[in-house]
């Protein structure tokens, strides 16, 4: 496959912009979707020492990809302790 995509781009060189955004794509599609599977509190990989992740998040960790107006750091806890 690597073979074919460099001969295209020795014939073709205009291609050469098309493959490295399609490329860089391809690789921030992959890393958002492995800090989704890694961060996210929904996600449970050791259900045996920790089955609810979401219940022990505190109120100013911060699990969003980005928030526009909310300063996690200063957030106080407003809910039971379960």
């Amino acid at each position: 496959m690597f073979r074919v995509i460099v001969s295209h781009a020795r014939r073709h060189p205009s291609l050469i912009p098309l493959f490295l955004i399609i490329g860089s794509g391809g690789i921030g599609a992959a890393l958002y979707v492995m800090r989704l599977a890694v961060f996210n509190p929904d996600v449970c990989w050791d259900k045996k020492n920790n089955p609810e992740p979401w219940n022990k998040l505190a109120p100013n960790d911060q699990y969003k990809f980005y928030s526009v107006n909310v300063d996690y750091s200063k957030l106080k806890k407003d809910r039971p302790d379960f």
